[in-house]
């Protein structure tokens, strides 16, 4: 049986076995209803729509609900069955402490009782999806963004930075200016989500910004509850706020001066291999408009070697950059299992769950 292979999101998790060449057969949302644990509670009793995130800003934060959640895409999802478990793998976010990486272990070999574990770096993995082993990766996922430098497979942390901005923060900005559009409308979060997907886009550049919010055409938009909305220069938002942090409120340089400020700690030598090789990844770089962007404020950077982007080979599927991590560990899978580098349960019985650090790098 092959390794299931698991990047759980703030937003959504993509699961299934390592089959590099297709997408994870299993996208489903992160976020779980919350039910009554006393069946004798109705759920009337519960608040309209109470929900339980079990991973906030990346970093998994309720262990109970995330129990639950594998239990369903495992055994329900993906058809493992009790006492007949296999082997897994698991993308790490930049930065995750130790302490969450070691109770995955322990949860997957204690409550799963699964046959092998490994876990490695996005960063890597994404890369790797793109036939890469050095390189930097641009990470905009829900509930944060990572900008990582990879050098042979490793990780370089003092030229990697984790920013606790996202998807979600770019639909709050893009919630707050529909709604001095449109004070009277009342738009539910799953309806600005929609829109969001729908119509978000990045402009050519900073001064075809300033010309959208003169003069921007409108399309009309029917809500689930029948009221029309028109949606112009809102779209532009979304995109504008990687390029201009202070549209979400934060000092802080645009996405492109981010990711060359963290390459410049790196040496000379190594800075061309790394900017060279530019991955964009995660939902929100898919936006329209937005790879365009990012190449043109490249060719405007300050550094004299310019970031240029990766692209992703034709055989690879559609949207890879949506599950680039994932895809990675489906390659990544096929070598660490057969050739015994991950943890296995001999491995995890005899040192604990410190195990991971040692195996798992």
């Amino acid at each position: 049986m092959e390794a299931v292979v698991v990047d759980a999101g703030t937003k959504l998790l993509k699961a299934g076995f390592a089959v590099p060449d297709q997408p994870p057969s299993m996208v489903i949302p992160t976020q779980m209803k919350q039910v009554p644990e006393d069946e004798s509670v109705t759920n009337a009793s519960l608040p309209e729509n109470a929900t339980v995130d079990p991973i906030v800003r990346g970093f998994i934060s309720d262990w109970d609900a995330m129990e639950d959640l594998l239990s369903h895409v495992l055994y329900t999802g993906l058809g493992w069955e009790i006492g007949n478990e296999g082997q897994i793998l698991f993308t790490d976010p930049l930065a995750t402490p130790k302490a969450i990486r070691e109770q995955l272990v322990q949860m997957m070999f204690e409550k799963f009782n699964v046959s092998g574990f490994f876990a490695i770096e996005q960063a890597v993995l994404s890369l790797y999806a793109l036939g890469r082993i050095s390189g930097c990766t641009v990470d905009i996922g829900h509930g944060k963004m990572d900008i990582a430098s990879v050098i042979e497979g490793a990780v370089q942390h003092i030229s990697s930075r984790r920013f606790e901005i996202g998807g979600l923060d770019l639909t709050n900005l893009f919630a707050q200016e529909l709604r001095k559009s449109h004070p009277f409308v009342n738009l539910s979060t799953s309806d600005i989500e929609k829109l969001k997907e729908q119509y978000a886009c990045c402009a050519e550049d900073e001064n075809a910004y300033e010309r959208v919010l003169q003069d921007c055409p409108e399309e009309q938009f029917t809500l689930p509850d029948g009221q029309v909305i028109k949606i112009g220069k809102e779209r532009y938002a979304v995109g504008e706020a990687l390029f201009q942090p202070s549209m979400l409120g934060l000092e802080a340089h645009g996405i492109v001066e981010q990711l060359v400020r963290c390459v410049a700690t790196v040496s000379s030598e190594n800075q061309r291999q790394l900017l060279e090789n530019t991955v964009l990844c995660g939902g929100s770089a898919s936006m329209t408009g937005f790879e365009e962007r990012f190449q043109k404020e490249a060719s405007l950077s300050s550094s004299a070697i310019r970031p240029c982007l990766v692209k992703a080979p034709e055989y690879m599927p559609e949207n890879v950059a949506r599950y680039s991590a994932w895809t990675g560990g489906a390659i990544i899978a096929k070598v660490v299992f057969s050739q015994n580098q991950h943890v296995t349960k001999a491995d995890y019985d005899e040192t604990g769950p410190s195990v991971v650090h040692r195996k798992c790098f």
